[in-house]
């Protein structure tokens, strides 16, 4: 058995055995020194992560820098304040940042650690541990709550997170802002001539079409069924009509595979209005979808 396995009896002496141990911990165990003029160190590093692809452990011993210049240039200003401010008022530091240790790949990092002044500045005690397979995970589950199985569109949910945040964008700025409902024309009866899988169909190549023509900043979400939404930051309501109309009739040209011209789509619109809430811009918009579908359907309507 090796000699750094926790047994009864072992003959390894103690301090031996705890830097064995420490060497093969799945992170880094730390302490970092901040002299009062924000020079950065590292006194102590021990873990299977410190070697972090060339940077050499009694280097960093000297000087932190190497190790800081791997930052992701956000995370970088957003740690020195942390560690500024922990400095000042002794709170811990507990944050996440990016660092580069393969190449060009960030990997996600966690840490954890606790200050105390000494008479040369600030140390700190902490724990750093790689996290990017969690954080990879996460955000995973968090495409897989926010999105549309069938179309990859974002779904109700998603639509509603942004639309709050826009909302509130432009009402504090004054910013425009525009939201179009897309329904399409008589699409029951596609499903019971066509099947079911041809709808599908016709939904996810509605849904590709028109992310071809709409903005990096616009967001199209199927709200279901053959229904979809729109939002159109920074976008008034004679920009989102011609808009709109380049939908509606890129549609009513496409071939779906059930024959050309024979899809076709109601849209309305609306511009949200200073200090009206969300429920009052999807009433108005719903309003206008309903207008279009019976002033004749394959048409653009505008709120009144």
């Amino acid at each position: 058995m090796p000699s750094n396995d926790v047994l009864l009896g072992t003959t390894t002496s103690p301090s031996q055995w705890l830097f064995e141990l420490t060497e093969q911990l799945p992170g880094v165990i730390f302490q970092l020194h901040r002299s009062p003029r924000g020079h950065l160190h590292f006194p102590y590093l021990a873990g299977s992560a410190t070697g972090l692809n060339g940077l050499d452990r009694h280097d960093l011993a000297r000087n932190a820098q190497p190790a800081l210049e791997r930052l992701a240039e956000p995370d970088y200003p957003r740690l020195m304040a942390i560690i500024e401010r922990s400095a000042h008022a002794g709170t811990p530091i507990a944050t996440t940042f990016r660092l580069r240790l393969n190449g060009e790949r960030m990997n996600w990092i966690a840490v954890r650690a606790q200050p105390r002044q000494v008479d040369s500045g600030t140390l700190w005690v902490g724990l750093m541990i790689d996290i990017s397979e969690q954080m990879l995970e996460e955000d995973r589950l968090r495409r897989l709550s926010d999105t549309d199985d069938l179309t990859g569109l974002a779904n109700r949910r998603k639509l509603m997170t942004r639309l709050d945040e826009e909302l509130s964008l432009s009402n504090r700025h004054g910013l425009p802002l525009s939201l179009m409902m897309l329904d399409l024309d008589h699409f029951k009866s596609i499903n019971d001539t066509w099947g079911h899988l041809q709808g599908d169909q016709v939904l996810r190549e509605l849904a590709s079409l028109c992310q071809g023509i709409l903005r990096e900043e616009d967001l199209m979400a199927r709200l279901g069924g053959e229904e979809f939404a729109v939002l159109l930051p920074l976008t008034p309501e004679s920009h989102c009509r011609q808009l709109a109309e380049r939908l509606r009739r890129r549609i009513a040209e496409h071939d779906f595979g059930v024959g050309r011209g024979q899809i076709t789509i109601s849209i309305g619109i609306a511009e949200h209005r200073v200090g009206d809430s969300r429920e009052i811009l999807m009433q108005r918009v719903d309003d206008s979808l309903y207008a279009a579908k019976h002033g004749g359907r394959n048409r653009v309507m505008a709120d009144a």
